[in-house]
């Protein structure tokens, strides 16, 4: 029967001979290594399974990866791997070197590596002598490979010149290996230092600012764009007599400076030096010469990433209100800014909040379609229409309307690329905690209560800015209660990682009920959650890899639970919904129930929870029926959990009071007031001057009987 087992006669034949044993399975993870392969480890010598990252954790960090490019490529020509690796300590020292050869395989169905191999303990020669040399000649070209190949991995992925620099650093060549680096650019018609490594702070003094014309080898790499090797000191000294005495402190015996080309323009140098003799033979100058040019395309890559960022975040600085130190009577705010990581990084979306004339202010936040410059542009011009038409006193309906028609006229100059916008408008009271809300195809805010339970608040809305230059936007009104948090974001936030509106908001509801800090933590928690690192330009810098712009606004009516600042005690937590449902929008009945749903999502007893919506059901319907008037829906839960009471109010302009009927068994009509007597523990209705008020209240019972036991 087949085992990956060594025999024990094998085993010891091998520990005889002082060769350890060992099977890697990549898809269970484990590597299993036999006693002397163990101690070759710098384990106990005994058999023992270790997961991927214990074994990796003896490894010189550098060898994983070229052991994990040398089995692909042993993979790929069906031929052995072989490899020596570093074994390292606790203390990141190296205590021996080891040469591993194994057979390696893969496996389709499972998309795993399988390997079975040896560990012999071998003498490591001085590097750079012929010893050193000849003792990896067998799978120098090899080691060659696999090392290009992941050089190449990293330095594509570094996106900024410090990553380039500290990728370079860490670069271990097959068989020679530098340990000084220095990086050379080009200002004018002097050299300077982009980066080194290998040097201590200060010892770069004198090369960061000399001529091209300077008798030095990386100068002259720079005027002629070909590479010098210098192989001791005996030859820098007699061909670089005047800076030889720069170099001669270092104490280095060889040294590399090749040139940083790109597109045939030659854009820097860079110095390779060794604390031993290197003869730069026809293979090594290879490595080195395709390094160089994997340099300067990556140093390239980073510079234009970074100069894009600088733009990026010059452009987003103009483009974006600075919220600052400013202070709102019992309100607190916070913004953040996330923009995609495609091009420019710069989008359509914004914030803004606008102080107005009457004492109020406006929240604004939008999105304008594209994600590249002329989006960007848009933006730009739109939220400079939409604080102007603010600043004039306009209501939020008004202030919509003008910037749709303002947005459809600049759109329009470019007739193959028409844009549009959403926005949402918000016009606070914070006295009182009103809000004036106006909606044109974005999604509705929400709100989060004193007590951690998160409702999105359905508001009227129209079509997008830019479409209709005659569009209307009808105003929601909404109260801010204290201890609540509203939060307005664009798409960006709910719609991404393969959710949709629905379930992104289940996340987003999750995250805003489970958290404890205060505002700005809030903030970065919903970026991070769903993004990764804020990138708000208050924070740190822009992130990218998103998969579109993101913008939220959080605005805070201070009280207890609400963590945004100085709290005001309240005898109990409140919850409180308001609704308007309009003669001409009786679909908003069927909102105003799962409105009642989610506030009810803690109630004890989900057959209250079921008459509840029943006879809220009844009471909108009754309005609808027999009125002209709209209706006017409040819901407030008072109490403590298990003790709490429900009332729920609708309030219409109807002057005629109901009355209780016996409606036959056909009848369609006539049940509402049987309904509130048979499921309700109190109701009433009380005149209003202008119009009426019913209400009913349901009382919480723990064990869902629904007694009515509950006292006020």
């Amino acid at each position: 029967m087949r085992t990956d087992e060594p025999l024990p006669a094998v085993e010891e034949a091998l520990a005889a001979l002082a060769t350890g044993l060992w099977h890697w399975d990549t898809a269970t993870g484990l590597v299993t290594v036999d006693a002397e392969a163990a101690r070759l480890l710098g384990l106990p010598a005994e058999q023992v399974s270790l997961t991927e990252a214990q074994a990796r954790a003896r490894l010189h960090p550098v060898d994983w990866n070229e052991i994990t490019g040398v089995i692909q490529l042993a993979v790929a020509e069906g031929t052995l791997a072989e490899v020596r690796v570093r074994i390292m300590d606790e203390q990141g020292r190296i205590v021996r070197v080891v040469r591993s050869r194994s057979k390696p395989s893969f496996d389709r169905a499972r998309k795993a590596y399988r390997m079975i191999g040896t560990l012999q303990e071998v003498t490591e020669p001085t590097p750079g002598t012929p010893a050193g040399r000849s003792a990896v000649t067998g799978d120098w070209r090899r080691s060659r490979e696999a090392f290009l190949l992941d050089a190449g991995r990293a330095l594509a992925e570094a996106r900024s010149t410090h990553e380039v620099l500290r990728v370079t650093a860490n670069l271990s060549m097959p068989g020679f290996s530098p340990d000084g680096l220095a990086v050379f650019g080009v200002e004018g018609d002097r050299l300077t230092i982009i980066g080194h490594h290998g040097q201590q702070q200060g010892d770069d003094s004198p090369f960061s600012d000399m001529a091209l014309d300077t008798d030095y080898p990386a100068a002259e790499v720079v005027r002629t764009g070909r590479a010098v090797y210098l192989s001791s000191p005996e030859q820098y000294k007699a061909r670089y007599p005047l800076t030889w005495p720069l170099a001669e402190r270092f104490g280095r015996r060889s040294w590399a400076f090749l040139p940083l080309t790109v597109a045939g323009r030659t854009m820097g140098a860079w110095m390779a030096a060794f604390t031993y003799p290197v003869a730069f033979t026809p293979d090594e100058r290879s490595v080195l010469a395709t390094v160089a040019r994997m340099l300067a395309q990556a140093l390239t890559r980073a510079g234009v990433a970074e100069s894009e960022r600088a733009l990026t975040d010059g452009l987003q600085r103009t483009m974006l209100p600075r919220l600052g130190p400013q202070r709102i009577p019992g309100m607190s705010v916070a913004a953040r800014y996330v923009p995609t990581g495609g091009g420019l990084q710069v989008g359509g979306d914004w914030y803004d909040v606008i102080p107005l004339p009457s004492g109020r202010f406006a929240l604004v936040i939008g999105d304008v379609q594209g994600h590249d410059v002329r989006a960007a542009g848009l933006m730009g011009q739109l939220r400079i229409a939409l604080r102007a038409y603010a600043s004039e006193g306009h209501r939020p309906d008004a202030v919509l309307s003008r910037a749709s028609r303002f947005l459809h006229g600049i759109s329009d100059e470019d007739p193959f690329d028409p844009r549009f916008a959403t926005c949402v408008y918000v016009e606070v009271d914070p006295t009182t905690g009103v809000l004036d809300i106006a909606r044109a195809g974005h999604p509705d805010p929400a709100i989060r209560m004193a007590d951690g339970t998160v409702l999105t608040r359905p508001t009227s809305g129209g079509l997008p800015l830019g479409i209709d230059p005659d569009a209307d936007y009808p105003t929601t009104r909404l109260a801010l209660e204290s201890g609540e948090t509203m939060l307005i974001c664009t798409d960006g936030l709910i719609e991404t990682g393969g959710h949709d509106l629905d379930s992104g908001w289940r996340r987003l509801r999750a995250i805003l009920e489970d958290h404890k800090g205060d505002l700005e933590e809030l903030a970065d928690t919903l970026v991070q959650a769903v993004h990764g690192p804020s990138s708000h330009h208050t924070t740190g810098p822009l992130a990218d890899r998103r998969e579109d712009d993101i913008a939220l606004l959080l605005l805070c009516r201070e009280g207890e639970g609400c963590g945004c600042g100085d709290t005001v005690l309240v005898p109990a937590p409140v919850r409180r919904t308001m609704l308007t449902v309009a003669q001409a929008e009786p679909e908003r009945v069927a909102v105003a129930r799962q409105q009642l749903r989610e506030l009810l999502h803690d109630w004890a007893s989900p057959d209250q929870v079921d008459s509840a919506v029943l006879l809220l059901s009844e009471l909108l319907t009754n309005v609808l029926v027999h009125t002209d008037s709209d209706a006017l829906l409040v819901a407030e839960i008072t109490g403590q959990v298990g003790e709490r009471r429900l009332r729920i109010e609708v309030t219409d302009a109807g002057d005629d009071l109901p009355h209780k009927r016996r409606p036959g068994v056909l009848a369609s009509s006539g049940r509402g007031l049987v309904l509130m007597e048979l499921l309700a523990h109190a109701w009433g209705v009380d005149p209003r001057g202008e119009g009426k008020s019913i209400w009913f209240e349901l009382y919480e019972s723990v064990d869902g009987s629904g007694d009515g036991s509950w006292s006020p």
